[in-house]
């Protein structure tokens, strides 16, 4: 199997570790097709985006004509053996850079696939990345729902299909999660032995890997953004707050919640906590609310612990990694 490369840190790339047990739900994906559209949800920066670019390419490497769309890095691709389809989904690439109408790709994908398939049966494979933010979270659950009458009711047979899309919104995740349209699967961050192979990758000095660990909790993302503040944990705290936008003011609505939540996060389920101020910690990708089951077949990858304190884990709710958590900590304590 082929390893995409990617970059980890500013200016330190290396090809795709870890995550074998995904690898192997791609292939069985591959084998049978999905029934429904696969939703993949998870913490900002474990990871979904890497696992996308490496699940077309092994679906590539399977005989599958593929459509990979990541339109909030402005990424489109089209590995299909039809040449007239490519030239079509290049020419729409053109006209999206041009007038950045980023949902429209996201949507062409219907019309192309029907191209592909009007001439022969074939293995069709969508990937969606973010899409949701391009073509507005209101059209979320309607973009599902299109895809699964793609793979229900196709205008023209096909072999197999398999369709991905990830998000990392709250929102969208219990928009559609309203409708039977989709398998919804969680993906959590890298397990401890997954990120010490990419924190060997960085080179330099560098902490322990322990702290590492402690800090980020597995988060891909993370490890980059401490290598880019040359591991110097607050400066990385400090551009959390202010990129989650934690300022007094949400600091002094929710103060007596949130210090209870970074000491235990399952203070926020069934304990009586706003909804309000749930839902606004999901829309700041700050929390994971409703964690499933950790039986592996709930997971793409493998599940998180049941608990685990010293990384924000709870059996209901977590936060995303330990460095947002540390993040609402700072804001309690410079707000109080």
């Amino acid at each position: 199997m082929k390893r995409i490369k990617v970059e980890i840190a500013p200016g330190v790339e290396t090809e795709f570790v870890d995550r074998d047990r995904a690898l192997a739900q791609v292939v069985e994906w591959a084998e049978r097709g999905t029934r429904f559209p696969i939703v993949i949800f998870g913490p900002e920066g474990c990871g979904k985006t890497a696992f996308l670019r490496q699940a077309a390419a092994v679906l590539r490497e399977l005989g599958y004509d593929v459509f990979y769309l990541h339109p909030l890095d402005r990424v489109f691709a089209a590995e299909v053996d039809d040449p007239d389809v490519k030239t079509l989904f290049l020419d729409l690439v053109r006209k999206t850079l041009e007038d950045e109408r980023w949902g429209r790709l996201a949507l062409a994908v219907f019309d192309l696939t029907r191209e592909i398939l009007k001439k022969r049966r074939r293995k069709i494979a969508i990937i969606a990345d973010d899409v949701f933010q391009a073509i507005g979270l209101d059209k979320a659950a309607a973009y599902v729902k299109g895809l699964l009458n793609m793979i229900e009711h196709p205008v023209y047979s096909y072999e197999n299909i398999v369709v991905l899309v990830a998000t990392s919104e709250g929102v969208s995740r219990r928009e559609i999660g309203r409708h039977f349209w989709a398998e919804l699967r969680p993906m959590w961050n890298m397990p401890k032995e997954g990120l010490q192979l990419l924190y060997d990758k960085i080179p330099g000095s560098k902490p322990s890997f322990e702290d590492v660990w402690r800090w980020t909790g597995g988060n891909p993302r993370v490890l980059g953004l401490l290598y880019k503040n040359m591991w110097d944990f607050g400066k990385a705290v400090r551009e959390v707050v202010v990129k989650k936008d934690l300022t007094a003011d949400f600091i002094r609505r929710w103060g007596k919640w949130l210090v209870e939540a970074v000491e235990d996060p399952d203070t926020l389920w069934g304990r009586g906590a706003p909804e309000e101020l749930v839902r606004e910690l999901e829309a700041k990708n700050l929390i994971l609310y409703n964690m499933y089951y950790r039986e592996p077949q709930f997971w793409v990858d493998q599940p998180p612990p049941e608990r685990d304190p010293e990384l924000g884990i709870g059996k209901n709710v977590a936060w995303h990694t330990p460095l947002h958590r540390e993040a609402v900590r700072r804001a309690l304590k410079e707000g109080s």
